[in-house]
Parts: structure tokens; sequence; C-alpha cells
């Protein structure tokens, strides 16, 4: 067993989530069985400034949180036992988990920012997964446009007349935030859908973000796959299909899991953008696959852990630690 590490975990109120489906869960319990002491704190109470001086009379700047100590255990309703809250510097960590959920708005990035000074291994350090500064530069539903020949049709943009040509030629197209996330403010718009020009006033009304707009994939009434990847290698799937009245299938907004294996296109894929996650230090990244077509990567808080190893047997929880526990003995 690794010598036991102090890990502190980066996400929302531990108390509200759900046990039986929530990948960070399953991520603490395999820290906590491998002997690692675990702490949870909340973005709301990072601050950054000035810490205690070094040799010679430099300062150094200091990142620390509201922490508190915790245990957890599988029990409904009393999943996590807690310590008193102290304010700690992450510096002190040995490795802190990035997993609060998205938007993916200016208080995300400045969390990341943030995170940039203490990320690495060593004294006054704490290994940050997944990598901050890769995090920050890859935004799900833009790092995938670095690989156009995995995707469907697609368009970012704020041009109304772009959109309208998008879907005079694709007809039938789905429209969502580019920042968005767990299905909410996805839209599907058929040829004949008279609401494209009012959602599009509706949203620019009220954001000053682009949109990104997809062609319809019809193999999503079959399923959208969830491939989970550890280090840039595939290590099982479940697949996500809709429920019988809405188009979309997140699991947020109605979708059940369902068992499914990888295929020859899936495994391509993971060929291609594995050596990306891999050589920036995304080491936990779920990819939505939709037929033959990448339509995002997930990096800031993947899920989708428990599921796999209720259907698959697989411990992808086991696999990370595995994988950042050999960073921290290199």
């Amino acid at each position: 067993m690794a010598s036991q590490r102090l890990v502190a975990v980066q996400m929302d109120p531990l108390e509200h989530i759900n046990i039986d489906g929530d990948s960070t869960f399953a991520l603490m319990l395999e820290a906590q069985a491998r002997g690692h002491a675990l702490f949870v704190y909340e973005v709301g109470s990072m601050a950054l400034g000035e810490g205690a001086q070094e040799a010679g009379g430099r300062s150094h700047t200091q990142v620390t949180a509201l922490m508190r100590p915790v245990t957890v255990q599988r029990e409904a309703g009393r999943h996590a036992t807690f310590g008193p809250a102290t304010r700690q510097s992450l510096g002190d960590m040995d490795v802190v988990l990035m997993r609060q959920d998205p938007p993916f708005d200016m208080a995300y990035i400045t969390a990341t920012h943030m995170l940039d000074h203490v990320h690495g291994v060593g004294p006054g350090k704490a290994l940050v997964v997944n990598d901050p500064r890769w995090v920050r530069d890859s935004p799900e539903k833009l790092l995938v446009t670095h690989f156009p020949d995995l995707m469907p049709p697609t368009l970012v943009t704020w041009d109304i007349e772009q959109i309208r040509a998008f879907r005079a030629k694709w007809r039938d197209i789905i429209v969502k935030p580019l920042f968005g996330n767990g299905g909410s403010g996805v839209f599907r718009i058929r040829e004949d859908d008279q609401n494209l020009n009012a959602l599009l006033e509706m949203h620019f009304a009220r954001s000053r973000e682009p949109l990104m707009i997809q062609r319809y994939e019809p193999a999503v009434t079959q399923g959208d796959k969830r491939v989970i990847l550890v280090d840039g290698a595939p290590v099982g799937a479940i697949n996500r299909v809709p429920s019988g009245d809405d188009h979309r299938s997140n699991m947020h907004v109605g979708g059940v899991a369902r068992r499914v294996g990888l295929t020859e296109r899936d495994k391509e894929i993971c060929d291609t953008i594995g050596p990306f996650l891999r050589d920036h230090g995304l080491i936990f990244v779920g990819i939505d696959v939709i037929g033959n077509y990448l339509t995002e990567i997930n990096v800031t808080s993947p899920t989708g852990l428990q599921e796999l190893e209720r259907f698959d047997g697989v411990n992808g929880a086991g696999l990370i630690w595995d994988s950042i526990e050999r960073r921290l003995e290199a």
C-alpha cells in the first residue's frame, strides 16, 4: 500500500450528493481505503494571499481554504463524518481533487488560476487533478474542435446568419450553450421548427457567450456513450439513453445508464485524443460519443465511475488513484 497522503477535495457540498452515483464519492472511498486522509472544502472559501516569509526575507503566494477533515462510508444519510473546519494551505496537501461541477464560468476559471500556484509535486506543492491549466484551456465543447475529423458538423458563433445558414444546410440541428452542463439549455431544432429566431433572441439577450450548433445525429436515440479514460487510455464505457419524451440523454434530465462495450470506432477516437490528454495532465476524462462521432471531451468533473463498476466490474476510481500515486512517487 502507498504511504498515507493528505487529499483535499474541492467540491460542491458533500452533504447533498447521491452516494450511489457520484464519482467524487467513489474517488474518496478509494482514497480512504488506501489509507489516505481526506479533507473537503468549497470554492467559496478559497483565498489567495501572501504566505510566510522564506529564507532571505522573500515572501511567497499561498492558497488557503476552510477545510474539514472527513471520513466517508456507503451509508445513506450517514455517508460523511466531519471534523472541525480550519483554514489550511493547499500547499500542505499532497493531492487536490478539483471536482466542483460547472458551469465553466469566470468563477471556475479563477479557481484554476489559484490552483496554478500550488500545482506540482514536492514541498509546498500539491498534485492537482486534473491539471488546472489544462482544465482552463480545455473547455469540453471547445477542446473537441481540435479534432475535427472525429466530430459531426459543428459551428461555434455569435452570428445569427451563420446559424441560419448552418440549419439550412443540415436541416436538423442541436443548439447548446457553449459553457453549459448536464444537458441544460440544449435544444433540437428541426427544419420546420419556427422557434429558432426566438431561441437565438432569448439567448443573446441574456448572454454574451456564443452558441455551439451541431448536426443532429439520429444515433442518439440508441444512446449517448460516455467513455471513461484514465491517463489517455479507455477503461470502459456506459451508454446513456434518452427517456421517451426528451432528446437529451444526460442523466441529470432523465437519461438512463445502460451497459455497453467499446467499438472499434470508440477505440480509434481514444487513440487519437489519448496522447493529448496524457501529456497535459488530464488524468480523469469522460468523452461523449454519439454513433461514430465525438461530441464532447469532459475534463472538469467527469462522471460515470459508479455505473461503470456496477455494469462491468471496472474499478475506475482505483485506476485513477494508481495513476495519481505513480506521479507522487516518481
